[in-house]
């Protein structure tokens, strides 16, 4: 990647789609263990900041599910040479001691990133997981995940709300 590149997308192109998400957030989420009625609803806070001279945006967030404390932290990017969006993504809940990488296709302009874990005990199965970001003004984002069952039957997981309190 040349550095021109790299560049132009901090001032015109998917970096600087990614500097939007800065800021100190608010956050009302839900989350679904089954289909149906959520098994939580809460709020939280998060952070979200540029790392390495915006290569990457440091999202680091807190709260509850279901009553006990819970922190995270996801690394996300769009990597030039293969045009596509990257997340590194740890949490002391849902993670547990594992590290969830995604990415979205080639070429795509929406961040829709796929990744997998790995669900069970001694009958361990390979779940997918779809994470989606929208910012539909400056002053929200909403972060919705999907489970995808090792049958390839998608549910959602997680719908969080993010609104703005500072940039």
């Amino acid at each position: 990647m040349s550095k021109m590149k790299f560049v132009t997308s901090k001032e015109a192109g998917m970096h600087n789609r990614l500097a939007q998400l800065a800021g100190n957030w608010t956050v009302y989420t839900r989350t679904w263990f089954e289909p149906g009625d959520p098994a939580d609803e809460s709020e939280m806070t998060g952070q979200i900041k540029p790392v390495l001279d915006g290569r990457f945006m440091m999202h680091e967030y807190s709260g509850s599910l279901k009553g006990k404390a819970f922190t995270g932290v996801a690394l996300y990017g769009y990597d030039l040479s293969s045009g596509r969006f990257q997340v590194a993504w740890v949490d002391s809940f849902h993670m547990g001691t594992g590290i969830m990488l995604s990415q979205s296709r080639p070429g795509s302009d929406v961040f829709d990133v796929k990744g997998s874990y790995v669900a069970g005990g001694d009958e361990a199965e390979v779940w997918g997981w779809r994470t989606e970001l929208d910012l539909p003004d400056d002053g929200t984002l909403v972060i919705r995940a999907y489970n995808i069952s090792p049958e390839g039957e998608e549910s959602i997981a997680t719908e969080t709300v993010y609104k703005r309190v500072t940039t």
